[in-house]
């Protein structure tokens, strides 16, 4: 059947609710599908309840946050207890990472004269339906961001003297992931946005206790695809593959596309 294991709602940065999701998945013909949101796993009860009763298969998980040599990465977890403590305290340890990082953001671009306020960012709110981060819909509504990409290509930049938080190492993360009865499965390798590409981390991640690796994402060529497959086939290791899907949040990645089959997959015990 017809799969797509990294989809985001608005637990993070998507702009879809469980219902939504479950509503999309079902026309789109998807058969197993998972929550995947950033150190969040808010909406995974209530997403696995509504596939079950759309008798979609359904795989609780969770994308979380890595440091590994100065670089971010994002590490899936598949079929994780969501009530396991030391998972929802690294949840949490994240979140708290990535909301200092936002207070960070904005008091840099006020102390060089953007016109912009700490003080009124710590009462701003916003409608999660709009995807995205509260930082981000904080300079949209300023009038002085476009949309995800303008934000990380000419603001979060080491121009503003911006970048990402030090999140936990990827073998704390696969730990936490393991305890919580998951297989941890290292996100997007093959794309340009986080990491030092594939070619340089491939090697250097075999020495992590990761369990496999996303192999087809939006953002990789069918080329990189292969090459992930072959690697794991390999050395037997998890093959995964999703849209990283954001609801309207990010108009070119579409829900089910790359186009994914179960038979594609190697999830031992998962599917």
């Amino acid at each position: 059947m017809r799969a797509d294991l990294h989809i985001h709602t608005t637990a993070s940065d998507g702009t879809w609710d469980p219902a939504e999701l479950v509503r999309h998945v079902a026309a789109e013909g998807i058969g197993v599908f998972a929550v995947t949101d950033h150190d969040c796993t808010d909406n995974v009860a209530e997403a696995e309840r509504l596939a079950r009763a759309d008798r979609l298969h359904f795989l609780p998980g969770v994308e979380l946050n890595a440091t590994k040599d100065g670089h971010n990465f994002h590490i899936l977890g598949y079929g994780i207890d969501i009530r396991n403590g030391a998972l929802q305290d690294l949840c949490s340890h994240n979140r708290c990472l990535l909301e200092k990082k936002d207070e960070d953001s904005i008091r840099r671009l006020e102390e060089r004269g953007w016109d912009v306020s700490l003080r009124e960012f710590a009462n701003y709110d916003y409608d999660r339906h709009r995807g995205g981060w509260r930082a981000l819909a904080y300079l949209q509504d300023k009038g002085l961001c476009g949309d995800v990409n303008d934000f990380f290509q000419r603001i979060f930049t080491a121009e503003n003297r911006l970048g990402f938080p030090d999140f936990p190492g990827i073998g704390e993360v696969v730990r936490v992931i393991h305890a919580a009865g998951g297989a941890a499965v290292c996100a997007h390798l093959a794309s340009t946005f986080h990491g030092a590409g594939m070619q340089e981390y491939l090697p250097r991640l075999k020495e992590e206790a990761l369990d496999g690796f996303e192999c087809y994402h939006s953002g990789h060529t069918p080329g990189n695809s292969r090459l992930l497959a072959v690697f794991c086939r390999r050395h037997g290791l998890y093959i995964s593959g999703g849209s990283d899907c954001h609801g309207a949040f990010v108009p070119t990645r579409h829900l089910g596309q790359p186009f994914v089959d179960t038979e594609q997959l190697y999830l031992p015990d998962l599917l």
